[in-house]
């Protein structure tokens, strides 16, 4: 990572049943692809696996949300709101690690 990305939260939960959840928010330089100066990920699935059983993410520039193995772009209301919908995904017992 350079020296002009700061790791803002970085946060990983992993359970018995074998899925894992994390929390990572990065400050990025502001660009085209990150106009918010923001790079996050809030991911939920099986260790391992291609496709996550729900993330919020903007890796590739557009803010997008991906859930049973399909990928829609989403409006970006601010990383609050998208945390709560992802920690309402989760299942109830794990909602409390986060």
């Amino acid at each position: 990572m350079g020296d002009d990305v700061e790791v803002l939260e970085d946060e990983i939960q992993a359970y018995d049943d074998g899925t894992v959840a994390r929390i990572r928010v990065l400050d990025v330089p502001e660009s085209s692809r990150f106009p918010d100066g923001i790079k996050y990920a809030f991911h939920y699935g099986e260790a391992g696996a291609n496709e996550p059983i729900i993330r919020f993410d903007n890796h590739h520039g557009p803010h997008e949300l991906h859930i049973a193995g399909q990928l829609f772009e989403i409006e970006f209301d601010g990383l609050q709101p998208l945390y709560r919908a992802w920690r309402a995904a989760l299942p109830p017992e794990k909602r409390i690690d986060w």
